[in-house]
């Protein structure tokens, strides 16, 4: 069975002089440790698709199954990384990655020295007591990163959390950012605008149409591709090819708007 099912899910935004049809008749399904991303056009609904995933808002029509139950509301078997780390400015690193685990009466101190063990894990051990403020950007987003994961999430989301890291911290928190998911057998779904960063963390790449969304085509990464951490695969010999050959799909849709 699979671990995540949408089933027909289509998603109308109404206000009182307007409809706005975000995404229309998604279906896929997603295998338990699978890393999906999810591509396409500027507006054609990627993110309200994360939303709906998430529970924050619910389909129009359509069901969305999470290990066989319905979601019908946020819930703690789902975590959220985004752009911005969202780290609160008053509160120290080791407060901010046990903040999930307080506010679902969960931080024990066994619980407390796992966040941590994440953080060691992955390099900020030493900043536990510092304030974001002291942190440059891709240490903040690998402290959100703990944040998410302390609290034992089944299925991780991710809204192009590298997008607003200069290149060389991009491509460096990319290979973390996998190897981390991998090594916890995570489930996760990645919303980019990158078809590069698509392709080198992704078990298999959706394309979106234009809004309103739906299923333009499903590209399965080869194993090669996918035996591979992120800045290997970016240098492997099939890269190019399969960059090229997502890029003229999306290039078509381009074309049709």
């Amino acid at each position: 069975m699979a671990f995540l099912e949408l089933k027909n899910v289509e998603k109308t935004f109404f206000s009182k002089d307007s409809l706005n049809e975000a995404i229309r008749n998604i279906s896929f399904s997603v295998m338990e440790g699978e890393f999906i991303s999810i591509i396409g056009p500027s507006g054609c609904g990627k993110t309200t698709l994360l939303s709906l995933i998430s529970g924050l808002v619910l389909p129009t029509t359509g069901k969305i199954l999470l290990d066989g139950k319905e979601i019908q509301r946020p819930s703690p078997e789902t975590g959220y990384m985004l752009q911005q780390d969202y780290l609160f400015p008053w509160l120290t690193i080791e407060e901010n990655i046990t903040i999930g685990l307080k506010t679902m009466g969960n931080l024990t101190e066994t619980t407390r020295k796992r966040a941590l063990l994440l953080l060691k894990q992955l390099g900020l051990a030493d900043h536990a007591a510092k304030y974001p403020n002291q942190l440059s950007g891709g240490m903040r987003q690998r402290a959100a990163l703990v944040r998410m994961l302390s609290t034992g999430p089944k299925l991780l989301l991710l809204d192009e959390p590298f997008s607003a890291l200069d290149y060389q911290t991009k491509l460096k928190l990319e290979d973390l950012v996998f190897s981390t998911i991998k090594e916890h057998k995570k489930t996760a779904i990645l919303v980019t605008h990158d078809i590069g960063e698509a392709l080198v963390m992704s078990d298999r790449v959706i394309l979106l149409s234009h809004s309103p969304g739906s299923i333009q085509r499903i590209f399965s990464i080869p194993e090669e591709l996918k035996a591979l951490i992120p800045f290997a695969a970016r240098n492997h010999s099939a890269y190019n090819k399969w960059f090229q050959e997502v890029w003229k799909e999306l290039e078509s849709l381009e074309r049709k708007a």
